[in-house]
């Protein structure tokens, strides 16, 4: 060959090479710049810098705890430092043995996939850690897909391309540390957990910083195939594929051959939870606080399910628990008390203490079930019978655990129409900071909150509005009224007649305090007429009651329905010295990086003047401290050396009970009654908010007092700057002299009374 020849050879090898490496850098660009939409666009380097993968919005409690999450997809992303060296060792060795040594392609590793290809002996593939991290962060296989996509196969190798570009690109942007964390945080592990995180707390109810070579092997080989590798749902496959990646922790010398054959042979070792709505603490108040988030989330930009907010509550996840304990070990008492009562009768009960005919064809006809029969029968009401009598396979509540059977559609909702529900709340008198939240016995099954969305009649928990009201104009505690019959005439209408409790006048002359304690309607009766409905309504909104009351002088028992929400906010004004603090349980939100967004302060009003909220907390301690106060069946350990203002309440038939209790440090309530209010004791004594809402209360407060770091402690309440005008001690006197006519043209004019 001369040197013409090779010459020429030379030169054209040369043209090729470059012509070569031209195409290459021009196809690069021509995918980088998406040329005339053949190859879909690439992310933006805002995009780059900032990825941002769905991640999951979590509730934090004031003492730290999570308290649970809002998402799409269960993802809570955690830093490198936050990855046990086991686990990160683990991963190289599955999925990318020369991570440490390339910038984002492995050429070793890509000539190895494609050689296999070639020869249909698939040796591994040849995408590194970084490029499996662009199709979890940019979907590149499915979004932005341009028109040369439409050609079979070519697809494939554009979106390889586009792997490679920002592979490359993300290599400049981050350390290796930081793709690994990021990696491991977008994967999907099965069983609704996406990222590392998430998966670890799923299946061994650890932090990603505990795992062991042991269970690092199960989660890092379930990467690719969640379903097939799943170990609670496919073990044999599980522990086949763990036994794989056990195998390349030894051939990389990572653990020895004893500790390989231990491994391979031991249990997959699970502790093994999915996270749920219906379990965990606080599960009412998340439901509750979840539609305010995504209003919050609406009007701010933010979407609760996918940009990884920190939303840090008021909530003591300590006082919550608590507060749930004392829940279920009271209820799970009352309802069996209840069944045992009720000896087989139905309890929807008339006024005359009947079964109401035809209860359960009318409360079925308000269910999803019924509408949808409805829908699809078009209202033919045999075949619609035909199906809400026909008897299913069911899992059902009951307080021994859940239980199997067999029920129609009016077989459960009679069995859960048995059910006695429940409401409670505690919360911070002085900051207004809401510390426990129970809506129901159990959120699974009973969805229904009742501490804001409930609203039922207080009964005697009400009186203290009408008391307060002649309390901050003069009266003073030891007032002597009669216990007797009173009349009180409603212009157009006919007069009101209130009886007592138990139908009974005893004639006493007593003190307004020694009334209140013991719940005498009468006498209530009196100083609403004194002081006038209007009035007592003016200051109940005052205090924070924003639902509509009746101005009728009946609202002196407490007809008009109101919250439990409402009621424990405004009874906390009597021990924050008259200030009225809207109960709140939101403190910040942060957004995903840390940042906060917004920091929340309590509605605040002064409602009473300082010396009338004392006074009224007197008031209140005589139903723990006067004989015969409906609040002197409390545990005198919670009594001695202890004040606690406080109120009983029970309705009519005793549909609703309820107990209201502020002491220097926490306001609590508790409220019980049947799902609807014809579901009640058929006997009114054993309905009492002394019985069925009071023991709940004070179980709570032992568990509270028990425990040294919530900082709860017993004491007095603190006195007011300026002297009280008003005599407390009643003991000194008989009685003083009885408000003229003039109080009450100061208080309310007539035309107001309806």
């Amino acid at each position: 060959m001369n040197k013409k020849t090779i010459r020429i050879i030379l030169v054209a090898i040369w043209i090729l090479f470059l012509a070569g490496t031209i195409s290459i850098f021009s196809l690069f660009s021509m995918v980088k710049n998406d040329f005339n939409g053949w190859f879909g666009g690439l992310p933006s380097l805002q995009d780059l810098e900032k990825p941002d993968p769905d991640l999951s919005s979590e509730l934090i409690s004031a003492d730290g705890v999570s308290l649970g999450k809002y998402y799409r997809k269960n993802r809570t992303p955690v830093s490198y430092e936050e990855l046990s060296t086991e686990l990160v060792n683990t991963l190289l060795v599955t999925e990318d043995i020369r991570f440490k040594e390339h910038s984002g392609i492995d050429l070793k590793g890509l000539v190895r996939a494609v050689i296999g290809k070639l020869t249909f002996q698939f040796k591994g593939g040849g995408s590194t850690i970084t490029m499996q991290l662009a199709e979890n962060l940019y979907k590149t296989s499915s979004a932005n897909r341009g028109s040369l996509y439409d050609f079979s196969g070519v697809g494939q190798i554009i979106t390889k391309l586009k792997e490679w570009i920002i592979a490359v690109q993300l290599e400049e942007s981050y350390t290796k540390e930081e793709i690994l964390a990021m990696y491991l945080n977008t994967v999907e592990y099965g069983s609704n957990s996406y990222g590392i995180k998430v998966a670890a707390k799923t299946f061994f109810n650890k932090l990603p910083s505990q795992l062991n070579y042991k269970e690092a092997a199960v989660l890092i080989g379930s990467i690719n195939a969640p379903t097939r590798y799943n170990p609670v749902y496919n073990p044999e496959n599980a522990i086949q594929k763990r036994t794989e990646v056990l195998y390349n922790l030894h051939k990389y010398g990572l653990i020895d051959r004893v500790s390989f054959d231990t491994l391979k042979v031991s249990d997959l070792g699970l502790n093994y939870k999915v996270d749920n709505h219906n379990e965990g603490l606080a599960t009412y108040f998340r439901s509750v606080i979840g539609r305010d988030l995504l209003a919050w989330s609406k009007d701010h930009g933010y979407d609760l399910y996918d940009d990884g907010l920190k939303i840090y509550t008021t909530i003591d996840s300590r006082m919550q628990q608590y507060a749930e304990e004392a829940m279920a070990q009271h209820m799970d008492t009352l309802q069996e008390v209840f069944f045992n009562h009720l000896n087989g009768d139905m309890p929807w009960i008339d006024k005359d203490g009947n079964e109401m005919e035809g209860f359960l064809q009318d409360a079925i006809k308000r269910t999803p079930q019924y509408r949808a029969l409805s829908s699809q029968f078009e209202d033919d009401k045999d075949s619609i019978d035909y199906y809400l009598n026909l008897k299913r396979p069911m899992t059902v509540f009951s307080w021994e655990g859940e239980k199997d059977t067999l029920f129609s559609a009016y077989d459960s909702l009679s069995y859960y129409k048995h059910f006695l529900q429940a409401g409670f709340m505690a919360m911070d008198p002085k900051n207004g900071h809401i510390k426990a939240w129970v809506g129901g016995v159990d959120h699974k099954y009973f969805k229904f909150d009742h501490v804001r969305y409930g609203k039922r009649q207080p009964g005697s928990t009400f009186k203290p509005f009408i008391y307060t009201v002649a309390i901050d104009n003069g009266w003073s505690p030891c007032f002597p009224v009669v216990d007797a019959p009173i009349t009180i005439a409603i212009p157009g209408q006919e007069a009101w007649q209130p009886d007592n409790a138990n139908g009974k006048f005893t004639g006493e002359k007593m003190t307004i305090r020694q009334a209140m304690a013991r719940s005498v309607n009468s006498i209530t009766a009196y100083v609403m007429d004194k002081v006038g409905p209007q009035t007592v309504v003016d200051y109940a909104h005052r205090m924070g009651i924003e639902s509509d009351l009746a101005v009728v002088p009946s609202l002196a028992l407490g007809v008009s329905d109101v919250s439990l929400y409402e009621m424990l906010g405004a009874y906390s004004s009597f021990v924050n010295k008259g200030v009225y603090t809207q109960p709140f349980y939101i403190s910040r939100i942060e957004d995903q990086n840390g940042n906060i967004i917004q920091q929340f302060v309590p509605e605040t009003r002064e409602a009473l003047n300082e010396q009338t909220a004392y006074v009224m907390l007197h008031m209140l301690k005589g139903t723990t401290e006067e004989p015969g106060g409906t609040g002197m069946a409390l545990d005198r350990e919670l009594r001695v050396n202890n004040e606690i203002a406080a109120k009983t309440g029970t309705t009519q038939n005793a549909s609703d009970g309820w107990f209201m209790g502020v002491t220097k440090d926490l306001a609590a309530g508790a409220w019980v009654g049947g799902d609807e209010r014809s579901i009640h004791f058929k006997y009114w004594p054993m309905g009492q908010g002394a019985r069925t809402a009071m023991p709940i209360w004070e179980i709570f407060m032992k568990k509270v007092y028990a425990d040294p770091t919530l900082g709860i402690e017993k004491g007095a309440f603190p006195k007011p700057v300026k002297p009280i005008t008003v005599e407390l001690d009643c003991s000194k006197y008989d009685g003083i002299t009885q408000p003229n006519d003039s109080l009450r043209v100061d208080l309310i004019d007539e035309d107001d009374i309806m």
